[in-house]
């Protein structure tokens, strides 16, 4: 079955009215660009050597500015849901209960497994969508600009397999797998995801449909050990806490949302990518079980650290207050 009728079905199948890729309308956007293109090639019925103009009036106006829209609903919509999946999760007592009487999920690890199953599901598809236009597009007009347009909405942060809550949603699969839901009557959220440790050093992998395939590192850059206590910045990448924090130039009490906008990621260099940054707490008690030693040897040298900035703190604080 061709991946555009795949698509369709799986649009038309969905319960909820969720936003997604008019792939079918970038395709007809595209053949109408291919038909009026290679009329104008066409020297006395010979089809003369195509090369993309560098301004598609068809595509500028239309194809880029609607695709560049339906990427941003898609990862906005998928951000948001697996959000609030994941808070319902990691709640605890009344606030869990309150959680669960609004009516956002029924309580139970089956319905959060089915609700994370449909996420994976519903950003995987899309991405593969999205993937397969930009293709199509670089075929019909004989270029590299669908190459360049995806780096770009990836510096744009609407590359939705960059997201942080894609990682946190694999994360989230595997504690389950590996506590309380082991039941065989409980579904598996994806298969072919795990973590996996190369020379003792940490990452998520996992194989996906169509030849998507996901590798997560999970070594911080900066201090060169398992990511402790992790945070992944708009950027994508992710950090120790401790080690965003020095990065931006803040203390833990001030935290990342007090990092001044000119702030760069270490890695790749953009700034202003720490406000949104996300703690990612399913990601911390993967590690935290997976790397049980090193996680108390870890917590005990940041608890000497944290609670060195705390008093700093508020040592400035007292002397400001008393004008001193």
């Amino acid at each position: 079955m061709k991946f555009c009728k795949k698509y369709q079905e799986y649009v038309q199948g969905q319960e909820k009215k969720l936003p997604g890729v008019g792939f079918k309308k970038l395709k007809k956007i595209l053949k109408k660009c291919r038909r009026d293109f290679q009329s104008k090639n066409d020297v006395n019925g010979v089809l003369a050597i195509q090369t993309c103009p560098q301004h598609c009036p068809v595509c500028d106006g239309t194809f880029f500015p609607s695709l560049l829209k339906e990427m941003s609903d898609v990862v906005g919509c998928f951000n948001e849901r697996a959000q609030k999946l994941l808070e319902l999760h990691l709640a605890s007592g009344f606030r869990k209960y309150f959680i669960w009487f609004k009516g956002k999920l029924q309580g139970s690890h089956v319905a959060l497994i089915e609700e994370g199953k449909d996420l994976v599901t519903y950003a995987l598809i899309n991405a593969i969508a999205i993937r397969k236009i930009l293709k199509k597009y670089d075929k019909v007009h004989y270029s590299k600009q669908g190459q360049a347009f995806r780096s770009q909405a990836q510096s744009m942060h609407m590359e939705i397999l960059q997201s942080p809550w894609l990682c946190e949603l694999m994360a989230f699969h595997i504690n389950l797998r590996e506590t309380k839901v082991k039941s065989r009557k409980t579904p598996a959220l994806f298969e072919g995801c795990y973590l996996t440790f190369n020379d003792g050093k940490p990452s998520l992998s996992c194989e996906l449909f169509d030849s998507v395939k996901l590798d997560i590192d999970l070594t911080c850059s900066i201090c060169l050990d398992t990511v402790f206590d992790p945070v992944s910045l708009t950027c994508g990448h992710i950090f120790c806490y401790m080690c965003a924090c020095s990065a931006a130039s803040v203390t833990i009490v001030d935290g990342l949302k007090a990092a001044e906008p000119k702030e760069k990621c270490p890695l790749c260099r953009e700034a202003g990518v720490y406000e949104g940054a996300v703690h990612l707490d399913e990601l911390s008690i993967l590690l935290r079980r997976s790397c049980h030693e090193y996680w108390e040897q870890r917590l005990k040298t940041e608890r000497v650290e944290r609670v060195r900035q705390a008093k700093e703190h508020w040592e400035s604080q007292c002397r400001a207050f008393i004008g001193a």
